[in-house]
């Protein structure tokens, strides 16, 4: 028995360590800590205290992930994606997304605008690669669809 709880302890501390430095989500919690060594088994009691003590949480998690990529210009596919490999709940991807629904324009055309200059002017097959950019970073293909005519982008017959 006292082999448990001194698991128990170690799960623990382990735990509030690396929460310590940054929120983490529970599925990052459970695979750091099978990296360590400890059975999953003896983690779940363990996790839902510390979800219960407000110590860990995947919708605070979730929300400054989603503020963080933003600020580095990444859109909502590129963003739901990664929360989901991170074990993030799609009812609460979902709902810090929609928060943001009307910042992905805005924040596509900072992008793009960060990247390429301003022109007026370009061709039909360089706009296919920029626009090939926003969609790697993550912005829907309908959204960088309605860009050239916000940013007044003209397509000439050669560039």
């Amino acid at each position: 028995m006292a082999t448990e709880d001194d698991a128990g302890k170690a799960i623990r501390a382990y735990c509030l360590g690396l929460l310590a430095r940054r929120d983490h989500s529970r599925k990052e919690l459970i695979n750091k800590c099978q990296l360590k060594g400890f059975v999953k088994t003896d983690l779940t009691p363990i996790l839902d205290e510390l979800a219960e003590q407000g110590w860990q949480s995947d919708q605070r998690y979730a929300e400054n992930y989603v503020r963080q990529r933003v600020q580095k210009g990444y859109g909502p596919i590129a963003v739901r994606y990664a929360l989901m490999q991170k074990g993030v709940q799609s009812d609460d991807i979902e709902r810090i997304l929609d928060t943001f629904a009307d910042h992905w324009l805005d924040l596509s055309e900072q992008v793009y605008r960060k990247k390429y200059p301003r022109e007026s002017r370009i061709s039909r097959q360089e706009w296919a690669k920029r626009s090939r950019f926003l969609m790697q970073r993550g912005f829907p293909a309908e959204l960088v669809a309605s860009l050239p005519a916000l940013l007044g982008l003209k397509f000439s017959a050669m560039h």
